[in-house]
């Protein structure tokens, strides 16, 4: 049973991992994985009531990061609908290509924490679109915010999707994940900053579109729309914010804090909407929102995290950790592996593999092992352009080659997430 289980998850994540070869959506492979994977242990098991306990028990931790990602998501796409993030984004202006550098990878990495790095991604991107006019630049501008936004995700509970997993799973608090990654996090991306910083020419100029060009120029708005702009940025951010605040107070699970921002948010929409016809305001709803968000990455992740949880609920990852330990030894060289090889493999399973792999009960909540796993996991992504959703999404959007990636930007993330590590380790020995 145990080695038709382990097969029939290695060849579901091959297919996945070969989804344009094949031109098959990862998330209906990545479900008819978890399924599978699932079905072959039930029919294995003397006892399928046990199965079905376990499964039970594995779909609702499932579902708390599920429902997060849903109201996360419309959150993003209400405050987007209202063209919120262009009160951050239009105050960028500098002309000059290291200022640029510096600018834009700076606010990408905040806002990566307050929202996600794969949105923070998306937004900067079309920012990156509107100042910089140079292909080339643009493009090293694209790796940047790339690199910016997984080093911004990792060192929040709400960040990144593997950093929320950890945080909803009770492995990390919120003020121990902030204190302690922060630092390593900002060395990823300051490493990599420098250089490209080092690497331009002094007077180098990002050749910014002036206003008056067709399609740059900022169309009017009145200040209803304002102030509709100014008040769903506000809620949305804040309301992100409040999220790890109303969990240290109720104790309740992250995902109740969000549905309370999403149902706040939800009403405060209606409300400024409330004059227009149904027509006019549709495109400000939240159930138009609804429509908009990324449907089938919430369908992915419950697809990998059922046919991980398998892994989980027959031992495999156990037998795989005390492997790994009995292999390498270092734990710390394991984690550090592991941010590696999900520069490749998506860095979601791997996460789930590991929270599987150590459990709680050895590894206790901030312990060294989760931190550390957060960073890397989060970080290590970076160093190929496939290796994050952030990544995927900015080489769709610029038409990143791999090739061109891999030869300018893996070396300079590569350098960051190795310099971001060792800081961390440095720091955990000094505090300790």
């Amino acid at each position: 049973m145990i080695l038709a289980l382990i097969l029939t998850f290695v060849v579901g994540y091959t297919l996945i991992t070969l989804e344009h070869p094949l031109r098959i959506n990862k998330t209906a492979t990545a479900l008819i994985t978890g399924v599978v994977c699932w079905a072959v242990y039930a029919l294995a098991a003397t006892e399928s009531h046990e199965v079905g306990e376990q499964l039970t028990e594995h779909l609702g931790h499932t579902a708390e990061i599920l429902f997060f990602l849903l109201g996360a998501m419309t959150v993003v796409e209400l405050i987007d609908a209202h063209d919120g993030f262009t009160l951050i984004t239009d105050r960028i202006a500098s002309r000059n290509t290291r200022t640029l550098f510096w600018i834009v990878g700076g606010l990408t990495f905040f806002l990566s924490a307050l929202l996600d790095n794969l949105t923070t991604a998306i937004v900067m991107v079309s920012v990156a679109r509107k100042l910089v006019r140079d292909n080339e630049q643009r493009r090293l501008m694209a790796g940047l915010i790339i690199i910016a936004a997984n080093a911004g995700g990792a060192w929040s509970p709400i960040g990144d999707v593997t950093t929320t997993m950890l945080w909803i799973g009770g492995q990390i608090t919120t003020v121990n994940i902030i204190t302690t990654v922060f630092l390593p996090s900002l060395v990823a991306l300051l490493v990599p900053l420098l250089v490209l910083t080092l690497r331009t020419p002094t007077g180098a100029t990002a050749f910014v579109a002036s206003p008056d060009e067709a399609g740059v120029s900022r169309p009017y708005v009145d200040a209803t729309a304002r102030r509709d702009r100014r008040l769903m940025l506000a809620i949305g951010l804040g309301g992100m914010l409040f999220v790890p605040i109303f969990k240290a107070f109720t104790g309740l699970p992250p995902y109740m804090g969000m549905m309370l921002v999403l149902g706040v948010i939800w009403v405060a929409s209606e409300l400024i909407h409330s004059d227009k016809d149904d027509a006019d305001k549709e495109p400000f709803t939240p159930a138009y929102a609804l429509s908009k968000i990324d449907a089938p990455s919430i369908l992915f992740f419950l697809g990998i995290l059922l046919a991980v949880g398998s892994l989980e609920a027959t031992g495999v990852l156990r037998s795989l950790a005390e492997s790994l330990d009995a292999a390498v030894g270092n734990l710390d060289l394991i984690v550090v592996l592991i941010g590696l090889v999900s520069a490749v493999v998506d860095n979601v399973p791997i996460v789930a593999a590991a929270m599987g792999m150590y459990e709680l009960s050895t590894f206790p909540a901030d312990a060294k092992l989760w931190a550390f796993l957060a960073y890397c996991a989060g970080t290590g992504g970076s160093i190929l352009v496939i290796g994050s959703a952030a990544g995927v999404a900015v080489m769709g959007m610029e038409n990143l080659d791999f090739g061109w990636y891999f030869r300018k930007i893996s070396g300079l993330a590569l350098l960051g997430y190795l310099a971001g590590a060792l800081t961390y380790l440095a720091i955990f020995a000094l505090l300790h």
